[in-house]
């Protein structure tokens, strides 16, 4: 029963993981405006993503841009968009391996065994997802937090951490928790397992008993002979 509630809230948790990988992949918050000192014009908001800037402007209007050139980003959202787009692909992978290693799951046949090493395989790849995921956006984030207190960058060209971020630290965790259930969940199963074999069971024990009494020793046939 625990290991069945540790597979449902890992898949859970994966499947959040999932979505919010892709969410944060596709969303343009990742720089948002910075309004200090001279740049106090709040009716316009201009966001950077990976794939497209926005300006919103008043709540009411907003235009976005797709980048013309891939080579035209800074270097931090270039290795982003390529580690997102990997992290987006390892996480669709590895919860669909998730299922298939469920033990409410028919397609992958009944060996309990097969299915704890496919779901093992399910959490270390959540896992390494969440690792790919915490990297760009930790990036991003180090490259916003120097240029804002940097004397030099200009003002107006100044960001602060976008709604993505946050989303992205939030999705790394969540994936690297659903990835930890199943192996949790491995070990719980190898320890059951080892515990079954290594204990005999009553009938067993109470069958060679009988067993030992029913045949007479060698020395005690020598005996009667």
């Amino acid at each position: 029963m625990a290991t069945h509630a540790l597979e449902i809230a890992g898949l859970f948790l994966g499947g959040v993981g999932m979505v919010g990988t892709v969410a944060v992949t596709v969303m343009p918050q990742w720089r948002v405006s910075a309004f200090i000192e001279n740049n106090i014009v709040v009716f316009e908001n201009f966001w950077e993503g990976l794939w497209m800037n926005c300006v919103r402007q008043a709540n009411i209007r907003m235009q976005c841009k797709i980048y013309d050139s891939l080579l035209a980003l800074s270097p931090d959202l270039q290795a982003a968009r390529g580690l997102m787009c990997a992290a987006s692909v390892m996480s669709f992978l590895a919860f669909m391996m998730a299922i298939l290693g469920m033990k409410c799951t028919r397609c992958t046949g009944d060996n309990e065994k097969v299915k704890a090493h496919i779901l093992l395989t399910a959490g270390i790849t959540f896992i390494i997802t969440g690792m790919v995921v915490l990297i760009p956006v930790s990036w991003v984030a180090n490259a916003i937090i120097r240029d804002f207190y940097n004397p030099i960058v200009n003002v107006a060209q100044k960001r602060e951490l976008g709604e993505a971020l946050y989303i992205g630290w939030t999705t790394a965790l969540v994936l690297i928790v659903g990835g930890a259930l199943f192996c949790c969940n491995f070990c719980c199963n190898e320890k059951s397992s080892s515990y079954r074999y290594s204990i005999p069971s009553h009938r067993t024990t109470q069958r060679s008993y009988h067993m030992e009494k029913k045949s007479p020793s060698v020395y005690s046939r020598s005996q009667y002979v």
